[in-house]
């Protein structure tokens, strides 16, 4: 225990744990998963399948290494299904993540679109108010042509 101490950072330490880097391992997995999620991968699967049965039935006794119940093979598609199954789960799980901060910016996003939104609105409102405040062009014209008759009026009587 030398530093059990809050204000110095820890000794290293050397593990037996291998280390890896998660987000490389986490692209890896998404490849890996993307690929299973092909046709191809399932043309592959297949030809490789027919061939070891083909192979294993077919060929002369001396050169099979999987007789008929194919049992080497079961453990093959297993071990590749046990492998599978984790790697789809963690792209899966990858894709969820992507999708929650998608999702959150979109949120944000729309909030901020909502305010503008809003903002703009009680502008519109503000500008419509003082627009009926303010003499307009006809208003302006009415009056001075009303001005005008009443001085010729008054030029008139005047006569």
């Amino acid at each position: 225990m030398a530093s059990d101490r809050l204000d110095q950072p820890r000794a290293l330490r050397r593990t037996l744990r291998p280390h890896y880097d998660p987000e490389a391992f986490g692209r890896l997995s998404e490849q890996i998963a993307r690929f299973l999620g092909t046709a191809r991968f399932i043309v592959y699967m297949t030809v490789f399948v027919s061939v070891w049965v083909i192979w294993n039935v077919a060929a002369p006794a001396r050169l099979t290494f999987d007789p008929y119940p194919f049992i080497f093979l079961t453990l093959m598609l297993s071990l590749q299904a046990s492998y599978a199954a984790p790697l789809i789960l963690l792209a899966q799980n990858r894709q969820d993540d992507r999708d929650r901060v998608q999702y959150e910016q979109d949120r944000e996003t729309s909030e901020r679109n909502q305010a503008e939104i809003e903002y703009l609105t009680r502008e519109i409102a503000g500008l419509r108010i003082a627009l009926s405040e303010v003499a307009t062009r006809d208003y302006l014209r009415a009056e001075l042509n009303r001005l005008l008759e009443e001085l010729r009026d008054g030029a008139q009587e005047r006569r």
